[in-house]
């Protein structure tokens, strides 16, 4: 495929914006906008957050897009969560969410800033070139108006653009024959993924899933014995992203290459200060 960007520049540029994105996810000021509403399950209020742009859905719909999560954990909380609150109502408190979430890591001043501005518009045209078909979240999520306020309408494209290429992505986990937590464990052995505790935590898994999938990782010779990657899994995971990119190229080949090295460079600035300002868990990301 013939492109104008440099080599995983959309990859970079997805790595600078996605992570502001997850901040709302760490966030006190979620628990605090969704204990307003009647929430008291962290969990719950995590799940309600990211799946109601679909809708006042169960756990079926949730297992199929979010992929990674156990079913039994997704039947605990949904449909009920929605009973708590309906889908628009959580929608309202996840906007209130992100812009506290922001002024609070980022500080008023740069929230005002004309690079934010400057980031918003860059991140938005970007996101014109996102497709819907087989992208359930993607989709959903385009379907929300975007807010007026620059730091919320870039919240609003790194969504976008999130869940543009966690559904590319989820094809291609599907297509190299990963199960959800065999997905989750040779990524985190590249040592960019949460770490095992964050995902036990998180995703509803249990140690023993977690060391059944290693072992049919080890049995495909993805995995040593010690847990690493072996060169077959580096390659399959190398292979992955790629495939992910791919199927993600549209949004930054629309951008351009100015527009993608501009948007990157502005994402970092602000992934930098919120990352300084304490936004996520020091032992988030590991092996260990």
């Amino acid at each position: 495929m013939t492109t104008s960007l440099p080599p995983r520049a959309g990859r970079r540029c997805h790595n600078a914006l996605n992570p502001l994105h997850s901040t709302l996810y760490f966030s006190p000021d979620l628990d605090r906008e969704f204990g307003a509403l009647g929430f008291t399950d962290p969990a719950a209020m995590r799940l309600a957050a990211r799946s109601a742009p679909l809708g006042a859905v169960g756990a079926g719909t949730v297992a199929a897009t979010f992929y990674n999560y156990k079913w039994e954990l997704l039947a605990e909380h949904l449909p009920a969560v929605w009973e708590t609150a309906a889908p628009a109502a959580v929608l309202d408190a996840r906007l209130r969410t992100a812009d506290a979430t922001l002024r609070r890591l980022l500080g008023d001043e740069a929230v005002a800033s004309p690079e934010m501005a400057e980031a918003a518009g860059l991140a938005l045209k970007a996101a014109e070139a996102c497709t819907r078909h087989a992208r359930p979240l993607y989709s959903a999520n385009a379907d929300l108006p975007v807010p007026e306020e620059p730091h919320l309408a870039y919240w609003h494209a790194t969504t976008l653009l999130r869940e543009h290429r966690g559904d590319g992505h989820l094809a291609a986990l599907l297509a190299a024959g990963l199960d959800p937590v065999e997905a989750l464990a040779s990524h985190t052995a590249t040592g960019k993924g949460m770490a095992p505790r964050w995902v036990l935590g998180t995703r509803g898994w249990r140690r023993a899933d977690w060391e059944a999938a290693r072992d049919r990782l080890r049995e495909r010779g993805l995995l040593d014995a010690d847990g690493e990657l072996t060169e077959a899994g580096g390659r399959l995971r190398d292979e992955l992203e790629a495939t992910t990119d791919r199927l993600d190229s549209a949004p930054y080949e629309h951008l351009g290459a100015a527009g993608v090295e501009r948007l990157t460079e502005l994402g970092r600035g602000f992934l930098i200060a919120a990352a300084g300002a304490g936004a996520f868990p020091a032992d988030l990301v590991g092996k260990g």
